[in-house]
């Protein structure tokens, strides 16, 4: 992308600088003690002490040595990132400071400044009904803030959302474990199948975007609305109690639905807002993150 506007650019260091002292501060701790490495890698040999496991005990060096050795293993770090952001018309929807996409980008900012203060690499693709824009994966500063400009800037053209194409994608490029976030609305045809594929053999967060517009139908008489994706006028009465009643059961049933989903093949759900922003939420996230792992551990 070229000519990219000086209002962007700004737009990028001032998220940036909103961000970086929260990466610092709070969350690169927790996603290094969250995403472990790819595996252990053998580091050296030393002399056994009190306490050290008798599986790690090489019995080889040991008998030449004719004292005990043990082997030590360093953690594999280096880790991929995939971000999956839903680009899609609405995305651009939103009734406060600022929309779905600023959130979007603001998270993208902090997930890929986090990865790659931990040396890992992080990618982007960036999705409608299609893929808009992919970036593969790699690491430093310089990268992560291309991909902040690149959600804020990238010019879509398609405002329809379909996300399985993305994650079918993902599914298919991704030949090593990675960590992927999907960070979208989630208002999509069905992903089910998609979904199932890609967290067999991957690390895999839904991070629900969510504005107060969209939560309730308000009292307003008769409106008239733009569908954001298919460009469709609609003309309602707001007044009308029966039509906000539909609405608010229509739109439990698909959080319901999507919950229900997400839980069934073990998809961690970070749910963000956008008059809330997004500290509070992965921070929680990440917590119970590692308190499932530590039982687990423990088991």
């Amino acid at each position: 992308m070229s000519g990219v506007s000086p209002d962007i650019l700004r737009q990028v260091k001032r998220i940036e600088l909103r961000t970086r002292g929260l990466v610092n501060a709070r969350f690169v701790g927790e996603y290094h003690s969250v995403f472990k490495g790819q595996g252990m890698e053998f580091a050296e040999v030393r002399e056994y002490q009190p306490g050290d496991e008798v599986r790690t005990i090489d019995w080889n060096v040991s008998a030449r040595m004719r004292r005990l050795y043990v082997k030590r293993y360093v953690e594999e770090r280096e880790l991929t990132v995939l971000l999956i952001v839903d680009c899609s018309g609405s995305s651009r929807f939103g009734t406060g400071a600022r929309d779905k996409q600023s959130l979007a980008a603001e998270l993208a900012a902090v997930l890929a400044l986090t990865a790659t203060r931990n040396n890992d690499r992080v990618g982007l693709v960036l999705c409608s009904d299609r893929i808009e824009h992919v970036v593969p994966p790699r690491k430093g500063r310089r990268h992560a803030l291309r991909l902040v400009r690149d959600v804020l800037a990238w010019p879509a053209t398609s405002r329809a959302t379909n996300l399985s194409v993305a994650l079918d994608w993902a599914a298919q490029v991704l030949t090593h474990r990675a960590i992927v976030f999907v960070i979208s609305d989630f208002v999509t045809p069905p992903i089910e199948r998609q979904l199932k594929l890609l967290s067999q053999r991957h690390d895999l967060v839904a991070v629900v975007m969510d504005d107060p517009g969209e939560r309730e139908l308000p009292d307003l008489g008769v409106a008239r609305l733009i569908d954001a994706e298919t460009g469709r006028l609609l003309e309602i009465d707001t007044s009308n109690t029966g039509v906000r009643e539909r609405y608010a059961a229509t739109l439990a049933a698909e959080r319901t639905n999507r919950q229900s989903l997400l839980r069934r093949l073990a998809v961690d759900e970070v749910i963000v807002r956008t008059e809330a922003g997004y500290t509070e939420p992965l921070l929680r996230f990440f917590h119970t993150r590692e308190t499932r792992l530590k039982r687990r551990r423990r088991r």
